[in-house]
């Protein structure tokens, strides 16, 4: 490709952008329309179900309308250049069994997506790619998951290889993995499923998307705690860590699957059998069986229009990721109380914690009023770190 391709890129994005909102009904478009060069894959904010989808259990995300954004052009051969402000430039050589580069570099996320094509399809052609975002990085909205989708989805295209969802999500978790995070299936499917309009629960014993409306009248915010966790980097041993004390503890309880124990005993039942774990083990096993429970719970309050019981569940949801799972931090703490004085109903993190940004949860009349109190107790003055979270499509569904 030529170098005037990626120093016209910010020119041509806008008219690109039009191509992105196209109406697309799968992954699976006829030969003669691989010529399009863009790809689009939006982050998520998770409204309840944390630190869970990993144990195989149900989660309620939304996709947001702020995405990665990939414009690429198939090459004549085996090589990958990408290049993203401010990021830089990358290039490396597809091969059979790619390494990751320094832990931290963005590098990384393309090499991912890289390495799970391979594994499915082989090494295949390689792309020119420009990439943007409007999504913040470690903010808790799934960059790191869009990003690789949205190469993902470019490479298969560019090579027309033609991938539904159930096949994406066989290979895309392992993608993450190279990187170094055990996360679960949530972010994937969120950014690939989700509609317009509605929260995604996502259930993986087998993979399902159920799409539920959200009332008109309920609105959410996402607001930036101002503090970053970067997930590739020093927190991702602790958040390897959370994984494997629930892996741990279901393991000392005896049940098959965390599925099996919700099924089996209530929650007060649970929380006996968990008394005699060691603290660490004990806590992540419960703050597992009871989100799974509020999951449950939050589906039936949006069915119903029941917005103070939704709140309610986002506030618990908040309380065990803080008390339990020792994921949050004080500015997070902090930014969802500020959202509980300013007139929300709920709050919580969302992501897997350490930082990043709060989910708040208001009526659609007071929106403005909740995100004006934020701006004045807790940023102060500025309005840069906060914006609407509307419920937008996934990859598959724009």
């Amino acid at each position: 490709m030529a170098t005037t391709y990626f120093a016209c890129f910010h020119a041509e994005l806008c008219a690109a952008l039009l191509l992105v909102g196209r109406p697309s009904k799968s992954l699976q478009p006829s030969p003669d329309s691989y010529h399009e060069s863009m790809i689009s894959a939006p982050g998520r904010v998770n409204l309840i179900g944390e630190h869970i989808d990993y144990h195989g259990l149900p989660v309620l995300p939304m996709a947001l309308r702020r995405s990665i954004r990939v414009q690429f052009q198939l090459r004549g051969d085996r090589r990958i250049h990408a290049v993203s402000e401010p990021f830089g430039e990358r290039t490396f050589e597809w091969t059979p069994a790619l390494t990751p580069v320094a832990r931290g570099d963005w590098e990384n996320y393309l090499r991912a997506a890289a390495q799970a094509i391979a594994g499915q399809w082989g090494v295949l052609n390689g792309i020119d790619a420009a990439i943007e975002s409007d999504l913040p990085p470690a903010a808790g909205l799934s960059s790191s998951s869009a990003l690789i989708v949205a190469v993902t989805l470019a490479l298969l295209r560019a090579n027309r290889i033609a991938a539904g969802f159930e096949e994406l999500m066989r290979i895309l978790p392992d993608g993450e993995q190279f990187v170094g995070t055990r996360g679960g299936g949530m972010d994937h499917a969120a950014s690939l499923a989700s509609r317009a309009g509605c929260a995604s629960l996502i259930e993986f014993t087998p993979l399902t998307v159920h799409h539920i409306p959200i009332p008109p009248e309920w609105a959410f915010l996402v607001a930036h705690s101002l503090h970053t966790a970067e997930k590739s980097g020093a927190i991702r041993e602790r958040y390897n860590a959370v994984r494997a004390a629930g892996a741990a503890a279901l393991s000392e309880t005896g049940f098959p699957s965390y599925t099996a124990a919700i099924d089996a005993c209530d929650e007060r039942e649970l929380a006996r059998i968990a008394e005699p774990l060691e603290p660490l083990m004990r806590d992540t096993f419960l703050h597992v069986v009871t989100e799974a429970h509020r999951v449950r719970a939050a589906v039936c309050a949006l069915r119903e229009n029941q917005p103070a019981r939704f709140g309610q569940i986002l506030l618990e949801g908040h309380s065990s990721l803080r008390d339990r799972l020792c994921v949050s931090c004080p500015a997070l703490d902090r930014l969802v109380d500020s959202a509980m004085d300013s007139g929300a109903i709920g709050a919580r993190l969302t992501g897997a914690g350490f930082g990043g940004c709060a989910v708040i949860f208001c009526p659609r009349a007071d929106l403005a009023k909740v995100r004006e109190g934020l701006i004045e107790r807790f940023y102060s003055g500025a309005a840069g770190h906060i914006y609407e979270a509307e419920p937008g499509p996934g990859a598959v569904n724009s």
